[in-house]
């Protein structure tokens, strides 16, 4: 019997760690990609053909594609170099289309050169201008023609105003709107963003906590009173349901993060939840209700969230160790340019959050899931990315040193040198 031929590789990586984030956890040494998908991991010196590019990695780690499940990277694109929580600073105005595609293009550079290979932008729509338009969802459309988007792309609609209110008569007509048409694989538009709240340190987050004024905040969404604006949220994610969207609601304060739960179900998320409570993670939990958090923010706003409220309620916020210990489906992103979209940034600052001490390689693996594996199952495309496995698209970035030999708090060191999005090497430092 004649053996089978193996179809040389368009790219094979050896020489170091891949860490494929597997259900298993396996680590490899080599990994080959053919067509812009995973063809085989480990021993992998049998794909090596006359036309294959070969790299080293020189003891270098793999990991798969970093995927921020909350990024806003026209309005990133905009303030670049400049975080919202930072130094005073004018953004660039997103006012044409060549506007919006420099914004969107600089953005993926952004990503690029940061190992991020698929981000969530999270809030574009008709009620919106700049960088937060409808308009950007079509230039991402036309990027995406002409083969220029160098991440891949989930977008969540916004039928309000970003952090502001929304109606449910503007929600209802905002979901009959079409959306480009896109391979979803680069460009696809899963569901919708909506405003439950504020956030505490701007006393808008509706919470029981009483603030500085008197005040307990109040649900953004239109209606004379709590019940009927509650009710109104409730209508929102049942139409969204209904049109075969995933839901993810800003909530911050513990009150609306309770309203919101009435409705939402499996695969839909909440997003921030500096508030929560463990009788909620537990019910999130039950219902495989996802978090998306930002620990960057956490250990910025904390002080913030004390002035606005108090010591006792700040020390509770944002509680990631029962988070983890409950099983509630997470991911960390960034909400960049609110703070610096850096990766290793944030899980420096989870390792804050938890009191990491020195280096915890089974801690920084479960937190490196939370930006794959967790996060492509967020944006509903686990099956086809999120870990190197074969058959699966060659999305990965290429470190230093291996983020699991070194402490937490200092991965923010740890070079990213190599960044591969479809099998197609777009960044190399």
């Amino acid at each position: 019997m004649t053996a089978q031929r193996i179809r040389p590789a368009d790219l094979v990586v050896q020489g170091g760690v891949v860490r494929t984030f597997d259900a298993a956890g396996t680590v490899v040494d080599g990994l080959a990609v053919r067509d812009g998908r995973v063809a085989a991991v480990g021993d992998v010196t049998g794909h090596i053909g006359p036309d294959t590019e070969v790299l080293d990695l020189a003891g270098r780690t793999v990991l798969p594609g970093i995927n921020d499940a909350h990024l806003h990277a026209a309005w990133l694109g905009a303030r670049w170099p400049h975080p919202l929580l930072g130094a005073p600073h004018e953004e660039a105005p997103v006012v044409t289309a060549e506007d919006r595609r420099a914004a969107i293009l600089r953005a993926g550079d952004v990503c690029a050169a940061l190992g991020i290979t698929s981000y969530t932008e999270p809030g574009l729509g008709p009620g919106e201008s700049g960088c937060f338009s409808t308009e950007v969802l079509e230039e991402y459309a036309a990027l995406h023609r002409g083969g220029r988007l160098r991440a891949r792309v989930t977008v969540l609609r916004l039928f309000g105003l970003l952090d502001g209110a929304s109606s449910l008569a503007d929600f209802a007509r905002g979901l009959a709107t079409p959306v480009p048409e896109a391979d979803p694989e680069w460009l696809a538009v899963t569901g919708v963003k909506i405003f439950a709240d504020g956030i505490p340190p701007m006393r808008t987050a509706w919470t029981h906590h009483c603030y500085a004024d008197g005040t307990h905040g109040a649900l953004l969404v239109d209606g004379p009173g709590d019940d009927e604006r509650a009710a109104a949220l409730a209508s929102m994610i049942s139409l969204a349901h209904e049109a075969g969207l995933v839901v993810g609601v800003h909530a911050t304060g513990e009150r609306s993060i309770e309203a919101a739960l009435e409705g939402l179900r499996a695969g839909d998320h909440i997003v921030h939840g500096d508030l929560v409570t463990p009788t909620q993670l537990r019910r999130m939990a039950a219902r495989r209700v996802g978090l998306t958090t930002q620990p960057a923010i956490a250990t910025a706003m904390r002080p913030m969230v004390a002035t606005a409220l108090d010591d006792d309620v700040a020390a509770k916020a944002w509680p990631l160790r029962e988070i983890l210990d409950l099983g509630v489906q997470l991911t960390l992103s960034s909400d960049a340019p609110v703070v610096t979209p850096d990766w290793r940034v944030h899980l420096a600052a989870a390792g804050e959050l938890l009191g990491a001490r020195g280096v915890t390689p089974e801690l920084t693996e479960r937190l490196l899931r939370c930006y794959t594996t967790e996060a492509a199952a967020q944006d509903g495309s686990a099956a086809w990315k999120g870990s190197l496995e074969p058959g699966k698209v060659a999305d990965f970035c290429v470190l230093a040193a291996d983020p699991c030999a070194v402490a937490l708090a200092d991965l923010p060191s740890v070079a990213v040198e190599v960044t591969v999005t479809g099998g197609r090497v777009v960044h190399k430092g």
